[in-house]
């Protein structure tokens, strides 16, 4: 019997929510479960810390593979190989097996992607767009533009050298002219090197190995269905703060609507998820950023200093731009029946010493600590489902779904929830007075394509 219901973990910024947290914690709730990742690539770093002391930042595989929790990589997601047989090892060194399933359709970067990528970048100096450099947004404008490879090529070895030759002779040379990038004998040199496809056949071999590929109905015998989204919505390709420091994939519920309609799913809970404060990693805008946070001690292993993204960045929460990131997301809709139940998770909440700055109405205020959570969700005019003080499991507060849909069913969300009325002058699809309507039908559009660019991978 396929699910009807799902869950949707999205972030509301620019990444770096805790959307990894989020999604272990729903998996928790129900261990026979399928995580899909519905966009980006393996750009992610989604970390997750076992009760029993382990540790894994996931890029590839779902978050909720330590739960034993499936993976289904998406239509919308790009393989990266590189990285997933490095993560298959990695986990493997911490006793997981992982179950992946993955769309033949899904796009699959190559080791010429990654050098046009980081040629580009480095090119560019202190005008770098905040790429990660593991040639995402590069993959998708080959793909675009003709010289496209998806994992149902990735059957023969022989048929996939000749399109990875086909891709370094002919589309390397136009692609890095049309960026103003020059192709020096060095760089010819090195993409010329025959240890590049070889070294990449021996890591489709592992893909080979630890990935079938199927459609999504693979999965749908799973009872608790999650969706996993990458980045956040102010990197989303068609609507994030400014081009082009946004990565090219959409990061909301667009793709998820798409794939939800495809597993017959009717109605999906939606988890848009935030620190309590604002982070980016990477180049580009950051409204109110500071150098350090006066209010919080931020512990952070997964987003160290690199060479691409440099170091982590930092502002007070803007509490206005929360409310209406998430209220464009929710609008993104036309045709559809999917009914939507958004709410709000706050992580990060452990940071935090007595209280935290954060902008309401352009004014800079603060708000205690014990309140924070809750006044965030109020806010954005949405229930609290999940609040963590920590990295581990035992640290979310995670509503029941159970629950949660019976408190839903109040005439007026806001005050079910002891929130009062948003604090704003415009309200989301589906609102009334003192909060959200217990339900939010939405419909989705087909996903437009990713907008072609000759700013090489955004993120």
């Amino acid at each position: 019997m396929k699910p009807r219901n799902a869950t949707a973990v999205i972030g509301a910024n620019f990444g770096d929510e805790g959307k990894g947290l989020a999604v272990d914690a729903i998996v928790a709730r129900d261990p026979d479960a399928a995580v899909i990742r519905f966009n980006g690539g393996a750009q992610a770093g989604h970390t997750v810390v076992a009760e029993d002391g382990r540790r894994h930042v996931f890029s590839h595989f779902g978050a909720g593979t330590l739960r034993g929790a499936a993976t289904f990589l998406s239509r919308f997601f790009v393989v990266q190989p590189s990285i997933f047989a490095r993560e298959a090892v990695e986990l493997a060194g911490i006793g997981v097996k992982p179950s992946v399933f993955v769309d033949p359709d899904a796009q699959v970067t190559t080791p010429f992607d990654v050098l046009i990528n980081q040629w580009v970048e480095e090119t560019r100096g202190r005008s770098r767009h905040g790429s990660v450099g593991v040639g995402f947004g590069e993959t998708i404008e080959r793909f675009e533009l003709g010289y496209g490879l998806a994992v149902r090529d990735l059957g023969d070895d022989e048929a996939i050298t000749r399109i990875l030759t086909r891709i370094r002779d002919l589309w390397l040379p136009i692609r890095l002219a049309r960026l103003g990038v020059p192709l020096t004998a060095q760089r010819e040199d090195t993409a010329a090197n025959p240890a590049v496809i070889r070294r990449y056949l021996a890591q489709i071999h592992v893909l080979r190995r630890n990935a079938s590929p199927a459609p999504i109905d693979a999965v749908l015998a799973r009872k608790n269905i999650v969706f996993e989204g990458a980045q956040g919505l102010l990197l989303d390709m068609d609507r994030g703060l400014k081009f082009p420091h946004v990565t090219r994939s959409n990061t909301g519920l667009r793709n998820v609507l798409a794939l939800a309609t495809d597993a017959r799913i009717e109605r999906l809970d939606v988890v848009y998820m935030t620190r309590a404060y604002l982070t980016r990693h990477g180049a580009g805008p950051l409204p109110n950023e500071v150098p350090k946070l006066a209010f919080a001690d931020v512990d952070d292993p997964t987003n160290l200093p690199n060479p691409w993204q440099g170091t982590l960045r930092f502002a007070p929460l803007d509490l206005d731009v929360l409310r209406t990131t998430i209220a464009d997301d929710l609008s993104d809709a036309a045709t559809s029946d999917i009914e939507v139940d958004p709410g709000i998770g706050v992580t990060c909440v452990d940071h935090i010493r007595s209280g935290a700055d954060v902008f309401r109405s352009g004014v800079e205020t603060t708000i205690p600590a014990p309140r924070l959570a809750r006044e965030i969700a109020a806010a954005a005019g949405l229930p609290l489902i999940l609040e963590a003080h920590g990295p581990h499991r035992s640290a979310v507060e995670l509503t029941s779904r159970n629950t949660r849909h019976r408190i839903g069913r109040q005439p007026s969300r806001g005050a079910a929830y002891g929130m009062g009325a948003p604090a704003s002058p415009f309200r989301l699809a589906g609102e009334v007075e003192g909060g959200l309507s217990p339900r939010v039908r939405v419909h989705h559009a087909p996903p437009s394509p990713p907008r072609p660019s000759e700013g090489g991978d955004r993120r």
